[in-house]
């Protein structure tokens, strides 16, 4: 399932937060290195309870938009676990 995400770096706190049917998320780690994308992924697959490999940035790799790939779940679960 691909997921359409906004990245807030460099948060005081990590959260995720659904804004006009789109998935926000802060995380803290910087956006360098890939750091705030590793942060982003691990912090989706752990609210849906998946693995960190489940999840995945398949585009937008150096943008605040990006879309993030889940595998393993599918769309209904994913919007009720994450509730879009």
């Amino acid at each position: 399932m691909l997921l359409d995400v906004r990245v807030h770096p460099r948060a005081k706190r990590e959260e995720l937060a659904v804004r006009g049917g789109k998935l926000h998320v802060r995380v803290s780690a910087p956006p360098a290195d890939g750091r705030a994308n590793a942060a982003v992924c691990a912090l989706i697959a752990k609210s849906l309870g998946l693995p960190k490999r489940a999840v995945e940035v398949r585009h937008g790799a150096s943008s605040r938009d990006k879309v993030v790939f889940i595998k393993g779940m599918d769309e209904r679960e994913v919007q009720r676990c994450l509730g879009l």
